[in-house]
């Protein structure tokens, strides 16, 4: 095959115990291609951008782009993706879990026709406790059961996807932007390369469990609406069984007048579970009527403070 260029993207939040080991494996890996690394800092408060302006300064392959605050990981790769050139382009962390040992092997399953190559994980035991392990399935089920795209599961955002897959991703203008998803939904020719996930080398981890939990509804509400359409059928079980309480409360009344007492227990479970029902409905509608207010508000997605050999 021609010589093609590798794009790297690696967004960093406060790593700056990781860069300097990341780019020691890192590098020695892509000497045998043509290449350019390209990091996005999300808005650290350590030293991580002084850090990579130092290597920068040495290696003209190695870039820069500087949000001016926090705007989060998914809108840091769509930055990176924005600004590649490569021919391909690998998106992975800055925390070693993700091992750059393995692009060889995904260059090549693109090289062979492949359009995306996802990095799956074949093993976490190691990386992640038991808790982590069960939510994350627990969220890759629950997305795929409720969206209409089949995401694949035990796959992050650390994947190859061709200068094609590229120019679809850049040309999509919506604010809410869920990548394992858009990345899933053209239908794009994949395959899978295996891995064993290693523990995070420095620092802790930036993706808890609500931020896990907050990912899964972005990715939910961006390619479904089966959930207005559960709360559509919460909303008829609730009106059947309230009817099925008029109908016992008239039986009662009529054929057992002696032995029905009004109780307040039944009042209390009717009235907490139609509270509840009318009030996980509202979230959800709410959900997506906050996407909807954020495409109105048409604000950038992210603004640069400074880009380093760009």
């Amino acid at each position: 095959m021609k010589k093609f260029l590798l794009s790297v993207i690696i967004p960093v939040f406060n790593e700056e115990n990781n860069i300097d080991p990341l780019l020691k494996r890192l590098i020695p890996v892509l000497k045998p291609y043509q290449y350019e690394i390209i990091f996005v800092d999300d808005g650290s408060k350590d030293k991580t951008a002084q850090i990579i302006k130092k290597y920068a300064q040495i290696n003209k392959n190695i870039k820069l782009i500087s949000f001016t605050r926090n705007f989060g990981h998914q809108m840091a790769l769509v930055a990176g993706y924005l600004y590649a050139k490569g021919d391909c382009a690998i998106s992975l962390d800055a925390d070693l879990q993700d091992p750059p040992e393995i692009i060889p092997e995904m260059i090549k399953k693109w090289q062979e026709g492949t359009e995306i190559v996802y990095a799956k994980r074949d093993d976490r035991r190691k990386a992640d406790s038991f808790f982590k392990r069960f939510t994350a399935n627990l969220f890759y089920k629950t997305i795929n059961f409720l969206t209409d795209i089949p995401i694949p599961d035990n796959v992050g955002d650390f994947r190859l996807i061709d200068r094609k897959v590229i120019e679809f991703l850049n040309q999509i203008k919506e604010k809410s932007r869920f990548l394992r998803g858009l990345v899933a939904w053209p239908g794009f020719k994949a395959d899978y390369v295996y891995y064993v996930r290693d523990k995070r080398f420095s620092g802790k981890t930036h993706y808890p469990l609500s931020k896990m939990i907050n990912l899964a509804v972005e990715g939910i509400t961006s390619f479904s609406i089966k959930p207005l359409r559960l709360a559509t059928y919460f909303g008829f079980l609730t009106a059947l069984l309230g009817f099925l309480g008029i109908f016992y409360a008239v039986l009662g009344k009529i054929f057992l007048p002696r032995y029905w007492v009004t109780g307040w227990t039944a009042l209390f479970v009717g009235i907490m579970f139609l509270g509840g029902v009318q009030l996980i409905t509202i979230g959800i509608i709410g959900e997506y009527i906050g996407k909807i207010y954020q495409e109105i508000q048409n604000r950038p997605q992210f603004l640069i403070r400074e880009k380093i050999n760009l």
